[in-house]
C-alpha cells in the first residue's frame, strides 16, 4: 500500500475502531503462529476461505515470517489437486500443540467443524476465529473477531484484508494510533453512528469496499 492509500484507510476508519480491532487480533495470530508451516486455515464446506489463504501468505513472504505461511485445509480436495491443495480435513485429527488453527466462516459453522476444532483445541493448538457471530465457535476460539453485518462498518470480506494487511505490519507500516483510550472513544462512537447515522455508516462501508477493491480486487471469499 502506497501513503495515499494508507491515510485513505485512516480517514474512513479513524471514526470506527475497527483498524485497533484487525490490528489486535492479527498480533495475536503473529505471536502465536511462530512454528514454520503450523499454520492452518479452514472454513467451511461451502465456503474456502482461498483469498485470505492467499494475502497470508504474501504477507509471510514479504515480511519474513515462516510462521504465518498458511496452509489451506480442504473439505473434499480433489485428487488431481497440487500438493498444497489436497490436505484434506482429516488433517486437523493431526494438529499439534506447536500448531495455530485460523477458521473462517461467513456461515454458522457446522457441527462437524465444530467437532473438529474443539479436537484440535484439546491437542493444544491455539484457535482464532474470524466469523460473522457465530457463539459457538467463539466459545472455542482462544481468539475471535466477529465481523457482525448489522454493524461492523467492513464488510467480512474487508476486515480479512485488514487483518492480513496488520499481520505483517512493522513500526514503518502503521496504519493509525492505538490505545484503550483511543479504542473506547471509537467503540463509543461507532455505537452512537449504528443509532443515529445508519446512513453515514453504510456510506463509510460502500466507500471502503470501494478503496479495498482498488487496492486488491474484489474479493471472492
Amino acid at each position: 500500500m502506497n501513503t495515499a492509500q494508507v491515510e485513505a484507510l485512516r480517514a474512513l476508519l479513524a471514526p470506527t475502531g475497527w483498524l485497533d480491532r484487525t490490528r489486535y487480533f492479527a498480533r495475536a495470530l503473529r505471536s502465536q503462529a511462530r512454528t514454520p508451516n503450523g499454520l492452518l486455515i479452514v472454513g467451511t464446506p461451502a465456503r474456502e476461505p482461498w483469498h485470505m489463504t492467499a494475502h497470508l501468505a504474501d504477507e509471510s513472504r514479504l515480511a519474513d515470517l515462516p510462521g504465518l505461511a498458511p496452509t489451506l485445509v480442504r473439505w473434499a480436495p480433489p485428487a488431481g489437486a497440487p500438493p498444497h491443495l489436497r490436505v484434506g480435513i482429516d488433517r486437523l485429527e493431526r494438529t499439534g500443540r506447536d500448531e495455530t488453527l485460523l477458521v473462517v466462516s461467513g456461515e454458522a459453522a457446522p457441527a462437524a467443524l465444530l467437532e473438529r476444532i474443539a479436537d484440535a483445541r484439546k491437542t493444544g493448538a491455539a484457535i482464532f476465529a474470524i466469523d460473522q457471530g457465530d457463539p459457538e465457535l467463539d466459545d472455542l476460539a482462544h481468539e475471535s473477531l466477529a465481523v457482525l453485518p448489522a454493524a461492523a462498518p467492513v464488510t467480512f470480506d474487508g476486515a480479512q484484508h485488514l487483518v492480513s494487511l496488520a499481520v505483517g505490519e512493522t513500526a514503518g507500516r502503521r496504519l493509525a494510533a492505538s490505545g484503550p483510550e483511543v479504542d473506547a472513544w471509537q467503540s463509543a462512537e461507532l455505537r452512537s453512528d449504528q443509532q443515529h447515522d445508519e446512513p453515514r455508516r453504510l456510506r463509510l462501508r460502500s466507500q471502503l469496499a470501494r478503496l479495498l477493491d482498488a487496492i486488491s480486487g474484489p474479493a471472492s471469499d
